[in-house]
C-alpha cells in the first residue's frame, strides 16, 4: 500500500507539472473558498480516501471528533439532496487537510474569482489532463471505488470493507447496494470502459 500512496504522489506532481503554464494565472488563493462550499460534489478514490483518513487519525481527539460529526452531517445532507459544503472547510476558509487532499480539489483553480453568478473558469487543455489523471488514479486503484469523499471516508470506516480493501481483495458485490444509492463507482469497470 505504500508503494500505491507513493505513485499516488507521482500523479498528483505529474498533473501539476503538465498543468502549470495554465494555472499561472489563476485568481485562487489561499481563503477563496468557493469551490469547496458551493461546486458540488468532491469526489475521490478510495486510496486519497485512505491517505485523508490516516490524516484525520493524526488530529487531536477533539478535533478528531469533530471532523467525524462534520462527515456524518455532509453525508446525511447529501443523501437528502441539500447543498453541502465540504466537511474539511474551516472558519477561516482554509483546508484542513490541504496536504493530502484529493485530486479533485487539486484540479480545480479559475482564471477570474468565483461566486454564485461567475462559477470557475478553467482551459480545456487542464479538464483533458484532469480526465486523464482521474483515469490513471482509478487504474491505480484498481481494487477501489470513487465517490463523494463523504461516502467514500465511511465506506472506510466499516471494519470489513476496510479489512478487505487493505488485503488488496475485490468483492464489488458488498458495496453494491451502498454503491448504487450513493453514485459510487467501481474503479476496475471505470477504467475497462475507457477508451485507450
Amino acid at each position: 500500500m505504500q508503494d500505491k500512496k507513493q505513485q499516488l504522489i507521482s500523479i498528483y506532481d505529474g498533473f501539476e507539472t503538465a498543468a502549470a503554464e495554465y494555472k499561472r494565472e489563476a485568481a485562487c488563493h489561499k481563503g477563496c473558498a468557493f469551490c469547496c462550499s458551493d461546486a458540488g460534489s468532491i469526489d475521490m478514490t478510495t486510496l486519497e480516501g485512505l491517505v485523508i483518513r490516516n490524516q484525520i487519525d493524526t488530529l487531536p481527539r477533539p478535533r478528531r471528533i469533530a471532523v467525524k460529526k462534520s462527515l456524518l452531517a455532509d453525508m446525511r445532507r447529501r443523501e437528502q439532496k441539500k447543498a453541502s459544503a465540504c466537511p474539511f472547510l474551516m472558519k477561516n476558509r482554509s483546508c484542513l487537510i490541504y496536504a493530502v487532499r484529493p485530486f479533485a480539489c487539486r484540479r480545480i483553480y479559475s482564471v477570474t474569482v468565483c461566486s454564485a453568478s461567475q462559477h470557475p473558469m478553467l482551459s480545456q487543455k487542464v479538464m483533458a489532463l484532469g480526465q486523464q489523471t482521474i483515469r490513471m488514479l482509478q487504474q491505480l486503484d484498481d481494487n477501489g471505488y470513487s465517490g463523494h469523499l463523504s461516502y467514500i471516508l465511511h465506506m472506510l470506516d466499516t471494519p470489513a470493507f476496510l479489512k478487505a480493501y487493505l488485503a488488496g481483495e475485490y468483492h464489488p458485490e458488498t458495496v453494491m447496494a451502498f454503491g448504487k444509492t450513493h453514485g459510487i463507482v467501481i474503479n476496475r469497470v471505470m477504467t475497462s470502459r475507457q477508451p485507450q
